[in-house]
Parts: structure tokens; sequence; C-alpha cells
């Protein structure tokens, strides 16, 4: 059989391809074993793990080489990346569990700079949730989201810069220190209280934060880090046994600067509602994360005037 030139076309062939087999090897190495990448030069550990969902990318352009090279070691390595892609993420692609739950939470970062917090507000307002965090939360913006929400909500509690708003009454309402040194006595974005939901007390935590760099030399995530082990460390000795986390982390969850965080909380469910930036969302900062209790499902609300997109979440207690 020839081709359309008359040539006889190319055969499949297991030498050919070997770059591409590589880097596919390579893309599989780095979803798997994505905590050996070091930290210590730029970050690079966790700059590669705050876009890690995207790893899955390389694998179209390497499965065009290996068609048009006809390459079958490279189709045969492609094989590797795919399984650890959904092994980590396969997930997310599964129908949720929005079935059975006895809450749902918003959590969104406004902006400080935001030019229409009553629509902001408004938006929130509309996902008829029981709990709603807010961070960045600055006057004379506040009193805008408080003409919104406060009717709806009869609960508040406010923090610096951080708010939750609540269908339930709150006790032991009391701020989270998660400072990191070096900043001043005026920077307060954590605070934490008791929820009385129908199913019992809820402890409630509301956290943004600091906020990560990419520079010249590579992610600068020191203090973020520093306000994770705080964070942490407060979670670890909350006595109510059933607590979820609504925040602006400034990490996703497979972040290892997260991790006194994420250590102490249940697995996040496997979901891409990106959140950051609104423009284009790459990458989910915004949690909502719990213990002792379900995140049966996640998404995002639609835009805001932030450039932090909503997220929402399903929680079963």
């Amino acid at each position: 059989m020839t081709g359309t030139d008359g040539t006889a076309p190319r055969r499949w062939s297991l030498s050919r391809g070997r770059v591409a087999a590589a880097l596919a090897v390579l893309v599989a190495a780095l979803l798997v074993f994505h905590g050996a990448v070091p930290n210590r030069v730029g970050r690079l550990g966790s700059l590669l793990e705050t876009y890690l969902p995207w790893c899955g990318s390389a694998v179209l352009p390497l499965l065009v080489v290996a068609l048009v090279r006809r390459s079958g070691v490279a189709l045969l390595a492609l094989v590797l990346p795919v399984t650890a892609w959904l092994a980590l993420f396969g997930g997310a692609l599964l129908p949720d569990g929005s079935g059975a739950h006895d809450l749902t939470a918003v959590q969104h970062n406004v902006d400080d700079e935001n030019p229409d917090p009553t629509g902001t507000a408004g938006a929130l307002l509309a996902a008829r949730a029981d709990l709603v965090a807010l961070e960045e939360l600055v006057p004379p913006a506040l009193s805008a989201y408080a003409a919104v929400l406060d009717p709806a909500y009869p609960h508040r509690a406010l923090v610096g810069t951080v708010g939750l708003w609540s269908k339930y009454p709150l006790t032991d309402v009391r701020p989270v220190d998660i400072r990191p040194a070096g900043l001043g006595a005026d920077w307060n974005r954590g605070l934490r209280a008791t929820a009385a939901t129908p199913k019992g007390d809820l402890a409630v935590y509301v956290a943004h934060l600091p906020s990560v760099r990419l520079g010249a030399d590579g992610l600068r995530s020191a203090r973020r880090d520093e306000s994770a082990a705080l964070l942490g460390a407060a979670l670890a000795a909350e006595p109510v046994r059933r607590v979820v986390l609504l925040g602006d982390l400034n990490a996703t969850v497979h972040d290892r600067g997260l991790g006194p965080v994420s250590a102490r909380l249940g697995a996040p469910v496997p979901a891409f509602p990106f959140s950051w930036p609104a423009a284009l969302p790459v990458t989910r900062i915004d949690h909502i994360l719990a213990r002792t209790a379900t995140v049966t499902s996640l998404w995002t609300l639609p835009s805001t005037a932030s450039d932090h997109v909503p997220v929402a979440a399903r929680i079963r207690l």
C-alpha cells in the first residue's frame, strides 16, 4: 500500500520518539513525586504544586508527536502520565456527591478595591448559603456588605479584614493569631466562632493567609508558610469536634506550604472550581475544608467585581 505521493507510509516503530517518551515519563514523575521537587531554590516545589493539574496538558502535544512520528514507545509511555493524572484528579470528572447535606457555605475574597460591593453582596446572597465568609473587608465597603447580608443573616462576626455571616447563632467569637513575624498589630486576618447548627456545635474558621509573589528568584511564600503553620496549630488545638475552614489560603491543597493546615482537615473533594484570577481562573486558592464533616460538593458562583471567584460547598455533618 502506498501513500498519495507513491511512497510507502511510515510504519510504527519502537525506535523513534524516545525524547517524547522520556518527556512523558518526566511528566508522570512530576505528578506522582511532586513532593520530591525541592523547595530550597525559588520554592520550585510549591510552584509546581500550585499548578499541578495543568501538568496533564502536556499529554496532548506529546500524543500528537507520537502519532505524527508513529512512535510506539512514545504512545506506550503516555499511559504513565494519563494514569498518574487520573489517580490524582480523576475524581473531579465523576458526578459530585450533591445529595444529602446539612448546610451550604460560601467563601469569597471580595477584593479591597472592589468597585461594586453592593452587587457583590447581592450575588453571594443569591446562593442562599447558611454560612458566608468574606476576606478583604475594608471600610467603607463593609457597610455596603452588611446592608445586603445582615437582613438575611442575623448573626455576624468580624475580626480585622475577615468576616462571617451566619444563619445560626454564633458564640465564642475570637481572633485567630496567624500574623507572621514582621507585620504590624493591625494585620488581623483570622477568626474563629462556634455556630449552633441543628446537628450540634460547629467550629467555623475564616482565614486569609498572606499573598505569595512570583519573582526572578522564584516563589516568595515564606510569610504564607509561616501563617499556615500558625493556623495549623490553632486547628490542632480546637476542642470542638466538627470544624469548617473557609478562606483565601493563597495556596492549593497540593502545595506543601499548606501542609500544617491540610494535615488537620479531611481530604478535599476532588473538583476543579478554579477561583483565581477571576479574569482567567487557573488555580484554586479559595477553600472550604472540613474536619469530622464532609464537603460533598464544591463549585464556583458567577464572577463578581472581585479579582477572585466565589466558591460554594455543600457540607454533611
